[in-house]
């Protein structure tokens, strides 16, 4: 019994509010470790042991603040830093990567549009009451686009096989569209429910 009250009270530990949580500070620390990972990306070069072991770690810990928020008591604040800090850290890496050479422009261009013109867009529906219910595709898309960058930081692969790593990184840039055309359409339907129940 006292078990079950302490698993109780330690998962609410952290109210809806609240901002300094373990889960927002692992959050942080991706957030600030995401402009340091690109910067030794031009400074180590792309495909580097050390490297492939950091974004491992970094990209691994999202699932740890994941765990730490469903623990703790999930926050707004945890809401908006959490997707916030993966797409941070992708994008830097893709950047820094097609600096190197490593991959074109294009694609992480279109993963950028996709990406700001999603966050707008939640932010736009969330001021109307509307939330976006993530898509069970949209976690195949960030674990492809991960998957990109890890090969292309994993020297067996990343040295010599570059056209595998272009090949994966475009087939998460069409998952990653994609998805974002579910988002738009579920996100209208919602809006217009919710039109109709305000009328």
């Amino acid at each position: 019994m006292s078990g079950a009250g302490t698993t109780s009270e330690t998962r609410k530990a952290f109210g809806p509010s609240a901002i300094a949580t373990p889960a927002n500070a692992l959050t942080m620390a991706r957030l600030v470790a995401s402009p340091i990972l690109a910067v030794l990306v031009g400074v180590v070069g792309p495909s580097s042991w050390l490297l492939f072991v950091l974004w491992m770690v970094l990209a691994g810990s999202d699932g740890l603040d994941g765990h730490l928020a469903r623990r703790h008591g999930s926050t707004r604040s945890g809401a908006f830093l959490d997707p916030l800090a993966d797409k941070f850290l992708v994008l830097g890496a893709l950047a820094a990567l097609a600096a190197a050479g490593v991959v074109g422009w294009l694609p992480v261009v279109l993963i950028f549009l996709r990406e700001a013109a999603m966050s707008a867009f939640r932010v736009y529906a969330g001021r109307r009451g509307v939330s976006v219910p993530a898509r069970p595709l949209a976690k195949l898309k960030t674990l492809l686009q991960d998957l990109a960058v890890a090969m292309a930081l994993f020297p067996p692969i990343g040295a010599s096989h570059a056209g595998a790593v272009r090949v994966t990184l475009w087939i998460a840039v069409a998952l990653t569209i994609y998805t974002g055309a579910e988002y738009l359409l579920d996100a209208r339907k919602l809006l217009r429910v919710a039109g109709t129940r305000a009328v």
